[in-house]
């Protein structure tokens, strides 16, 4: 690949941004699109929550065949993570920004793109697959067991194809992202969710529950049947988004020629971002071995996947969402060199997530152990689950914060930032996880969730001042000033919650809050309510700008009715 632009790539005198299928960058638009992002997200989420609980109690969310399926399942997107994970969203989107003003509207860079990445991807997942025992060798611990090891190669055979349909997702939306057609994207992953309910509705009608079917019982249809509709799932979400970049107006053709259109500038960008996806996947092998040493009937790899599946929720419809309508923007922005509108654009999605994530990551703390009751079939099994999340919860405002800033720097096509910046996360993450591991196993869990949390508000509080000097005139103290807005308002709607459900029972084993799925859930829904009341009481009171920025159209859209 080359920096040499060839032909198709001059610019085209004159050309309007809509003429090119680029939208107009405007204010407006970024509150349809975080919508349309958040709604799609929101019940995506809400399906493969549903899937979570429906797996979680099929399988149980400790034992060692939910542990075998959970580093199964988490193989092909570590290997995705790999080969593409943050490069496409990293580097995408402002590439096809630049590239929409060549003459064919970035036509033969996108099918170049695509054509490219098609080869690397098939590659990669015939490579994988075949060497699946070799991946469940290295993210398990010697003492995780023979029979173990064996289940988890067997679902490993049936997940890893799914890196292939994860990153022609990922490119096709990143494409049609870039193009400002932003729901197909955020839409998709609600059928792959509906294929995987049907999977296990099936699977425990057929079956029963497994969460007492010892590794070396599991049949080969019962694996098939399990990580094949996970497959399945993957495979229906990426090749609707292949349908809709045809309604989006684009048209692919193999291109095999790589050199002449820019690829060679998106390639320095990607290497960056390559570097920071491997040093954050030898976090995750660091954590999937030690976590692995307490498999069996002490919190592990499965349940930590499930505590981290609550802790993104939030993150997913609030802070993607609002992230990736301003990304293209802020490419935009960037290309343009108008500092001042980045700014503006940092500030107004920093400020939006703040006041919604202090609310989500409290709130969940409080809620913790009837969410926890959802999943779990036991009242070990929910404490320990509820402790884990807690623990994860502290570090979920930074973690979102952190995304937003990421994609700051991607917007400036400045990937080496960002790999400095994670690598120092990883390091101090590496050092905590090999001194856990000498931890008696039942504190393993915990003590990783509090790892993560702990180094991840590092590296964010780092990335703000780094920013503020890539971004002269940025400011740290009104977004601390806003943190510490919200979370104070938070103290009386955390206590309203705490009372609500003491008065519902307590926490302790056999009360209402957590004898069984129905109960769990009204206590979710009656503390949940409650805190959301109190908080927004206090911030309409304290007259909190965002908060009357965020109400502001919900009250005129129900007054006009």
């Amino acid at each position: 690949m080359t920096n040499q632009l060839g032909p198709d790539a001059e610019p085209a005198p004159g050309l309007p941004t809509a003429s090119i299928g680029l939208p107009d960058p405007k204010p407006a638009s970024i509150g349809r699109a975080s919508a349309l992002l958040a709604s799609g997200t929101f019940v995506s989420r809400i399906l493969g929550f549903l899937s979570a609980l429906l797996l979680a109690r099929t399988l149980g969310i400790t034992g060692g065949a939910a542990d075998a399926y959970g580093i199964a399942n988490q193989l092909p997107k570590s290997v995705y993570a790999i080969v593409a994970g943050g490069m496409l969203s990293a580097v995408i989107v402002p590439q096809i920004v630049r590239a929409a003003i060549h003459k064919d509207g970035g036509q033969k860079f996108i099918n170049r793109l695509v054509t490219l990445g098609l080869v690397i991807f098939l590659v990669v997942t015939l490579a994988a697959t075949l060497s699946a025992p070799l991946l469940v060798d290295l993210y398990t611990s010697a003492s995780f067991g023979s029979n173990k090891v064996a289940l988890a190669t067997a679902f490993a055979y049936w997940c890893l194809p799914q890196i292939l349909f994860y990153a022609l997702y990922s490119l096709f939306g990143e494409v049609l992202n870039a193009r400002g057609k932003f729901g197909p994207f955020t839409w998709a992953p609600v059928v792959n969710n509906v294929v995987m309910l049907a999977g296990l509705v099936v699977f425990s009608f057929i079956f029963g529950s497994a969460s007492g079917v010892a590794a070396a019982d599991w049949t080969p249809g019962m694996i098939a049947l399990l990580a094949g509709s996970a497959t399945m799932g993957i495979v229906v979400q990426a090749s609707l988004l292949a349908y809709f970049w045809r309604r989006a107006g684009l048209r692919y053709r193999p291109e095999f020629q790589w050199r002449g259109v820019g690829l060679g500038r998106a390639g320095k960008a990607a290497a960056w971002t390559f570097g920071m996806i491997m040093v954050t996947q030898v976090g995750g092998v660091v954590e999937s071995v030690v976590a692995s040493q307490a498999s069996g009937d002490n919190p592990s790899v499965f349940l930590m996947s499930n505590a981290w599946l609550i802790f993104m929720l939030p993150h997913s419809v609030i802070a993607v969402s609002i992230g990736m309508a301003y990304f293209t923007q802020m490419s935009g922005h960037a290309r343009d060199n108008d500092l001042v509108s980045m700014r503006s654009d940092v500030s107004s999605a920093l400020r939006s997530i703040l006041m919604l994530l202090v609310f989500a990551a409290i709130g969940l703390m409080v809620i913790a152990v009837p969410f926890s009751a959802l999943f779990g079939t036991t009242y070990a099994q929910i404490m320990a689950l509820a402790g884990v999340l807690v623990v994860y919860l502290i570090g979920l405002v930074p973690f979102s914060m952190m995304y937003v800033l990421q994609r700051v720097f991607y917007s400036f096509e400045d990937t080496r930032t960002p790999f400095f910046l994670q690598s120092f996360q990883i390091v101090l993450y590496v050092a905590a996880a090999l001194v856990i591991s000498t931890f008696p196993v039942e504190r393993i869990a915990m003590s990783l969730a509090l790892a993560i949390s702990i180094a991840g508000t590092i590296q964010t509080t780092i990335a703000l001042f780094v920013l503020r000097k890539r971004l002269p005139g940025f400011e740290i103290l009104p977004l601390l000033r806003r943190l510490l807005w919200f979370a104070t308002a938070m103290i009386p709607a955390a206590a309203a919650g705490v009372g609500i459900l003491l008065l519902l029972g307590g926490f302790g084993e056999g009360s209402f809050v957590v004898s069984s799925f129905l109960t769990g859930f009204i206590s979710i829904a009656v503390a949940g309510i409650g805190m959301l009341l109190v908080y927004s009481a206090v911030l309409a009171l304290t007259k909190n700008d965002e908060f009357l920025a965020f109400v502001r159209p919900i009250v005129a859209r129900l007054t006009r009715r």
